[in-house]
């Protein structure tokens, strides 16, 4: 058995002749093969069950068979046990497999094994020697079909042959030099599955950070870091080719956890201010593109579904489409950006080695927790009398409540769910104000003429009427929030 260590990067493939000129590949011999690969599983899809893939691929004029287990990943970066065996045939033969890789198949040894999809690329392969490591460049051209349907591939692969796998991202870095590339959080198995429709890619959201009380705070850190490194890696494909908005928002999302735990970090020696500004100016540039989708998606929809004539309502509409996707656009490209790209490998290495520095976890999570609920009481105290920008103070002082509760909640069970669920409803409820807030500067900028001036006027009305309804009752229900006993007291 070996332990596959590598990292993936989609390219471009009007980027590939610039990325084989790179420096770091000349003088390398490349060794160039055709890959044809067939990828099965039983009838009831245990293996992609267990994360795991069967592949027999034929290199030449060979066989080779090769059993890969799920083991994790973080910022591109992949780790899996893998067990291959030359076969003589392109038919799988559990047989020749080493006892531990038949123990692991478990029930797809019993079922049998059917083709399911196959990949086909062509790989040009570079062996480069580096002061920390050994490691293998794959540049991977070609495709994935199952049956009639078929998915284009171009993506680099890193390797580790030996030495550390901070190597990787180090030779990433620099290959970025020449071409822009995103991280690829998939697999060509996930793919493959994807397009024989066994799995359906869906927006990545929050998962629960696994910290116990007997971690340093650093360590609680950099687990909770990685985790919104992989949620922001798993909404990355989805923002930058489908259209569902999903996947902008949890995109969002994981860089507000992301850009919550560095501006924690500091009160613990881990600062990282090179990062925080890259979040921050990454979140700039997909901020407006989410403004536009609650606009055209839920406010304009909500409009024209209330109105006896809708169509009267179709040319601000077709003009809020355009900014939507202008903005989309602009979202795009900074999802595609190589900067963007550099970020995510610069925290990945920094990220990949466990610490054991900073103070008791408890006791930097109860600092923390105490921080940003005393914030939120403060402003809250006042909500009544408050202007929009300071609701708006109010309803993020929430969220980063939200998720610094969310980041140490593993820490205090049930108590901590139910807290923030209530919170979580709360924040909810100070963004659909807010919403009302956006939605009228988007109004604004819009500037209808002729027949648009009514349109304006419709949704004017609208907000009006929705602003009124909402703000009723909110300032009761933020000072309820501030009298509930905070979880970790």
């Amino acid at each position: 058995m070996a332990i596959e260590i590598e990292l993936k990067l989609a390219i471009a493939p009007d980027e590939v002749a610039r990325l084989r000129r790179h420096p770091l590949l000349k003088g390398v011999k490349p060794v160039r093969r055709k890959l044809y690969g067939i990828y099965f599983d039983t009838p009831g899809f245990d293996l992609f069950k267990a994360r795991g893939a069967f592949r027999l691929r034929r290199e030449g004029r060979h066989w080779v068979q090769t059993v890969k287990l799920e083991r994790g990943g973080t910022a591109g970066l992949s780790a899996r046990p893998e067990y291959e065996v030359r076969v003589a045939g392109s038919r799988p033969d559990l047989a020749v497999l080493p006892a531990e890789a038949r123990a692991a198949l478990k029930g797809a040894v019993v079922a049998g094994l059917a083709p399911v999809f196959v990949t086909d690329f062509w790989r040009t392969a570079w062996l480069l020697e580096r002061p920390r490591g050994t490691l293998e460049i794959a540049l991977d051209l070609g495709c994935i079909r199952a049956g009639d349907a078929e998915l284009p591939v171009a993506e680099v692969e890193l390797e580790l042959k030996g030495g550390d796998g901070a190597v990787l991202f180090e030779v990433a870095r620099e290959l970025l030099e020449a071409a822009p590339m995103v991280p690829e959080y998939r697999s060509k198995a996930l793919r493959g599955y994807g397009l024989a429709g066994v799995w359906r890619e869906t927006p990545g959201k929050a998962a629960l950070v696994e910290v116990a009380r007997d971690l340093p705070a650093a360590e609680a850190w950099r687990r909770s870091l990685l985790a919104g490194l992989d949620q922001l890696g798993r909404n990355l494909p989805g923002l930058l080719t489908a259209d569902d908005p999903e996947y902008l928002h949890q995109a969002r999302v994981a860089v507000r956890r992301l850009v919550t735990m560095l501006t924690l970090g500091r009160a613990i020696g881990c600062a990282r201010e090179d990062w925080l500004a890259g979040l921050r100016g990454f979140m700039d540039e997909l901020s407006p593109a989410r403004d536009w989708d609650v606009f055209v998606t839920d406010t304009l929809a909500a409009v024209r579904a209330g109105l006896p004539q809708p169509e009267r309502l179709d040319g601000l509409l077709a003009r809020a489409a355009e900014a939507r996707l202008a903005a989309r656009r602009r979202a795009r490209v900074a999802a595609g950006d190589r900067r963007l790209t550099a970020l995510l490998l610069d925290m990945g290495v920094d990220l990949l080695a466990e610490r054991g520095d900073g103070p008791p976890l408890v006791d930097w999570a109860g600092s923390a927790l105490d921080k940003r609920w005393r914030r939120f009481a403060r402003l809250a105290g006042h909500f009544s009398r408050l202007d929009t920008a300071g609701r708006h103070a109010v309803r993020i002082a929430a969220k980063r409540l939200r998720y610094t509760g969310e980041a140490f909640a593993a820490l205090h069970g049930g108590k901590a769910a139910r807290y923030l669920e209530r919170l979580g409803r709360l924040q909810d409820e100070l963004g659909a104000a807010n919403d009302i807030v956006v939605a009228r500067r988007l109004l604004a900028a819009l500037d209808g003429e002729g027949g648009e001036a009514y349109a304006i006027g419709l949704v004017e009305g609208y907000l009006a009427a929705l602003a009124g309804a909402r703000h009723g009752g909110l300032a009761g229900r933020v000072a309820r929030m501030v009298e509930v006993r905070p979880f970790w007291r």
